[in-house]
């Protein structure tokens, strides 16, 4: 294992992303479409925030839904916009940063994703998922 494998070998670059105009229901129904948890919430290319399952989680039911399920209840989802459940203060890593760097600090945080953002602007996501992949493929 190298210590100074860029992050842009292991994150994931074909994004699904939000707008800060979505609505939570979309939100709900890309993470259970594409089976993640964390997703970026963009502007004309520009990281507005970062929304989780779990964001989801905390002001609803959403985990009593079968995944498979395509009806959602909106009620809950109707009070609150995206930019009121997104973590707004973002933490985000550069396409250069190890990927030793990049463990380091998901292990400290008490988060599971990092934006990677280039320029300003947003061009992958990297996860622990993808740190484990990588670390296995190591062994």
């Amino acid at each position: 294992m190298k210590n100074s494998t860029p992050v842009s070998e292991i994150m994931t670059k074909k994004l699904v992303t939000l707008s800060p105009k979505d609505d939570l229901v979309t939100a709900e129904r890309l993470f259970k479409k594409h089976h993640i948890r964390h997703i970026p919430v963009v502007e004309k290319g520009y990281i507005k925030g970062m929304l989780s399952y779990t964001d989801l989680l905390r002001i609803s039911f959403a985990d009593a839904i079968d995944e498979h399920e395509e009806y959602v209840d909106t009620i809950v989802y109707n009070m609150f916009s995206i930019p009121q459940v997104m973590v707004s203060d973002v933490v985000s890593v550069t396409s250069d940063t190890s990927i030793k760097d990049v463990a380091k600090l998901l292990a400290k945080r008490e988060f599971h994703a990092l934006p990677v953002v280039d320029n300003e602007k947003l061009v992958g996501i990297v996860t622990t998922t993808d740190l484990i992949k990588y670390m296995l493929k190591m062994f």
